[in-house]
């Protein structure tokens, strides 16, 4: 639906590829002298299921109705916690904090400014990183609305819109309400004990495989773990592989974010300081968080977000 009385939410279906940037025939332009306007449309909005969770695509088509050449930009409202992604065409964005827990984005109408009547269509991307089922879903609350590029307020034509979700027979038809989990479900493992080997340079090095896992689909950017203890003179030296910087004492879990149901491995690398005394170094313990828009998100089972392993220098 629009704020605007009798207008209505576009029947227009794109599939997950659409990538288009085009222009229909120019609408009437505002007389003379106005102030910057614009309508806002959308379609709909379908997430297939796929091997990685849920892909679609949302349509969104700008008009400029005011009476000069002008930049605007989209306020988005994400349907599904973590979903939105990167328009097609290309375009800067930038994250405007949470509402009831889900993405508000602000993103530049791509190309130049708007012609008087001209009438801008492009696509956003949309990933629900959680299990394909049986039956097919609806998320409701997503909102598109349009405004001056150039910083002034809103325009105030704003368009809401759905996540359906296709059922992995192929049916959109009788959707139930997709649900969101709201806490997170991760678990860390470790090999419970590192193996220094001294180095050239007097140091100590060695690797720890690491297991996370992940269930459920709570909204998330990453997850990160910190050492709470290690022997002394003892660091986190990074990880194998690695896509994100260590810092110590703590580090990002590789691969960002993961599936419902995905277990990741992958090595710690420790090191010791030249002049470490060979031997028992003493035991650690690593604590695993998740992390969404800046804030921790708490989990269903915090007992298995710990690990503990020992530490031992070899010459």
């Amino acid at each position: 639906m629009t704020t605007r009385t009798g207008r209505r939410l576009a029947a227009v279906l794109l599939g997950p590829a659409a990538a288009l940037l085009a222009f229909a025939a120019p609408a009437a332009a505002a007389p003379a002298g106005g102030r910057p306007d614009a309508d806002v449309s959308v379609g709909r909005l379908v997430l297939d299921p796929t091997e990685h969770g849920y892909r679609g695509s949302l349509p969104i088509t700008v008009t400029n109705r005011g009476p000069a050449d002008t930049y605007f930009s989209v306020t988005i409202v994400e349907p599904v916690a973590g979903s939105i992604g990167n328009l097609s065409p290309d375009s800067a964005c930038g994250f405007q904090g949470l509402r009831d827990n889900r993405r508000v984005v602000d993103c530049m109408v791509p190309g130049p400014e708007l012609r008087p009547g001209e009438r801008r269509s492009f696509t956003v991307a949309f990933r629900a990183l959680t299990t394909p089922r049986a039956v097919a879903m609806i998320a409701t609350g997503g909102e598109v609305s349009v405004n001056v590029g150039d910083g002034n307020p809103a325009i105030g034509d704003a368009e809401s819109f759905a996540a359906r979700f296709r059922s992995t027979g192929g049916s959109l038809r009788n959707p139930v309400p997709y649900v969101q989990d709201t806490e997170a479900r991760a678990g860390i493992s470790t090999a419970g004990a590192a193996r220094l080997v001294r180095q050239e340079d007097g140091s100590y090095q060695g690797r720890l495989p690491v297991t996370v896992r992940w269930a459920g689909d709570a909204a998330h950017d990453l997850l990160f773990v910190d050492a709470t203890t290690l022997p002394p003179g003892v660091q986190i030296w990074g990880t194998d592989p690695q896509d994100l910087p260590s810092f110590f004492t703590n580090f990002v879990v590789p691969g960002g974010r993961l599936m419902a149901g995905e277990e990741r491995s992958f090595d710690v690398l420790l090191r010791a300081e030249p002049g470490t005394v060979p031997g028992e170094l003493g035991g650690a313990t690593f604590q695993l968080a998740t992390q969404w828009d800046g804030n921790l998100v708490s989990d269903a089972d915090p007992a298995d977000n710990t690990a503990s392993f020992t530490v031992t220098a070899v010459d």
